[in-house]
């Protein structure tokens, strides 16, 4: 029977809005899809969500792929809180779960710079039973230690947890250690199939 639902955050309680703050910041063409490539769309950027290395380490890291780009990446940076939006049914949807019983969590890849300049768009996050975002303990999704990290922290059994991520790898390395995986696509799908293993959402 499930008990626990675990949620990541990206683009399954906030929107990971980073086009739209590009545009804002006026990147667009050619100057667009350079710092996409150097940031957000590069495998360097998942160093901020481990939290390892100090984030100026990070960013050299990224210029160094762009360097002509250099102004715009640190803009980016500025800016990054920005990109960060929660949905309008986040809130509501945690609650709902804990009133209906459901212990809920957070387990997200999650920089702490961004942590540090959205808080007011993760306010959901004192809603939730606990949480880990990836910085606080140095691995990130699929890595088999963040999942057992949560597990062990919260003396969580697998086969009482159910894990939504949009990502299907992250759903692969959830299942491999006995837990429930629904890939997000959108809420009404990823309560649909919710409520086939028995779990109520609430509206």
């Amino acid at each position: 029977m499930i008990k626990n639902v675990i949620f990541d955050v990206g683009n399954v309680l906030v929107d990971f809005c980073w086009e739209e703050v590009f545009h804002k910041l006026g990147f667009e063409g050619e100057i667009f899809e350079h710092v996409a490539d150097a940031t957000v769309r590069s495998v360097t950027w998942n160093e901020f969500d481990r939290g390892a290395k100090p984030d100026e380490e990070i960013i050299a890291a990224c210029i160094k792929e762009s360097p002509d780009y250099e102004r715009e990446i640190r803009l980016f940076y500025d800016h990054v809180g920005d990109t960060i939006r929660t949905y309008p049914y986040t809130v509501q949807w945690i609650r709902s779960l804990e009133k209906n019983g459901y212990h809920t969590y957070i387990l997200s890849n999650f920089p702490k710079s961004t942590y540090e300049k959205a808080t007011e768009e993760l306010s959901f996050e004192k809603e939730t039973t606990g949480a880990i975002f990836s910085y606080q303990v140095k691995c990130i999704k699929p890595e088999a230690e963040i999942y057992k990290l949560l597990l062990d922290r919260y003396h969580l059994v697998p086969q009482e947890c159910v894990f939504i991520d949009d990502r299907p790898e992250n759903i692969e390395a959830a299942e491999k250690l006995g837990i429930t995986g629904i890939q997000f696509q959108n809420q009404q799908q990823a309560k649909r199939r919710l409520l086939e293993l028995g779990v109520v959402s609430g509206s």
